[in-house]
């Protein structure tokens, strides 16, 4: 597709968007916008260290593989509370990030960040569709990054496509930790990522759960910092999926691979019950 790019001056202010994904509660269309946000950021050292804390990252020269996310979320939620977007924000359900560090991220003070959407799919629960975020530096492409999303109720005609499928290599327990209740609150302060069913018991339950739910990106993101001495530091693309939520509070098993260019691994409640499956493989 062709991407109509707008540039704006600054990044977004967040509770106006926040006001509007409130009041948009209907499906108002079937067709995605081919309208682009680009926006150059700063980087905040400050409010780096505090996603480096919540999500217990080490110190480290490079970014986090999983923090442009942060850096691009205000345009991903103008874009997605836009009067031309045709789904309610509130209740579109996380499905699958992945992401590719192109070059090391390293000595970055500015960015620029894009996003748009595309690739909308039926799904026997209603569409899909993918959020893309694009990261250049002064060189050029730095980071790139692809999530779908689910909005239910969506009638679409076409057929529902295949789930592509992947066998993992054999896993070992790495770690393990504990979420606790308080962790979506924590999170939503160094993401923006607000969302009611993270906060709290009581808001979550007003979206049918019956507690909150840690956020996907700060499971990845936490599981990545565990992985890191397994993983290389560019040309990797790491994808996860998102399969059952985890309630909070509650004690989360990471299971990996071996360290190598490509590996899998798999974060795993009590029981049988898991939560995320992921991968990573070098970028062809």
């Amino acid at each position: 597709m062709t991407v109509h790019w707008l540039d704006l001056s600054a990044p977004p202010h967040l509770p106006a968007l926040y006001a509007q994904a409130a009041a948009k509660r209907k499906i108002t269309g079937s067709t995605l916008p081919e309208q682009g946000l680009r926006c150059w950021v700063d980087i905040d050292t400050q409010a780096l260290a505090a996603f480096r804390d919540v999500c217990a990252i080490a110190p480290n020269p490079l970014l986090p593989p999983t923090y442009p996310h942060v850096l691009a979320f205000g345009l991903q939620m103008q874009l997605l509370t836009d009067k031309d977007f045709p789904f309610p924000l509130l209740g579109l359900i996380h499905l699958t990030n992945r992401i590719r560090v192109l070059r090391p991220m390293g000595g970055v003070t500015r960015l620029r960040i894009g996003v748009f959407v595309h690739n909308l799919q039926k799904h026997p629960k209603g569409a899909t569709f993918d959020v893309v975020t694009q990261v250049d530096d002064q060189l050029g492409p730095l980071w790139e990054a692809e999530s779908t999303l689910l909005c239910k109720g969506v009638d679409l005609p076409s057929e529902v496509p295949a789930t592509p499928t992947f066998s993992p290599l054999a896993l070992t327990e790495l770690t393990r930790w504990y979420a606790p209740s308080n962790i979506g609150r924590r999170y939503a302060r160094v993401s923006g990522d607000y969302n009611p069913i993270h906060l709290s018991a009581a808001s979550a339950k007003l979206f049918g759960l019956p507690s909150a739910i840690a956020h996907g990106l700060w499971l990845k993101a936490r599981a990545l910092a565990a992985l890191n001495a397994h993983l290389p530091a560019a040309n990797v693309e790491i994808s996860v999926a998102f399969k059952k939520p985890v309630r909070l509070p509650s004690e989360v098993i990471l299971l990996s691979s071996d360290a190598g260019s490509s590996g899998d691994f798999q974060l795993n409640g009590h029981g049988d019950l898991v939560h995320l499956i992921g991968q990573w493989r070098p970028i062809s």
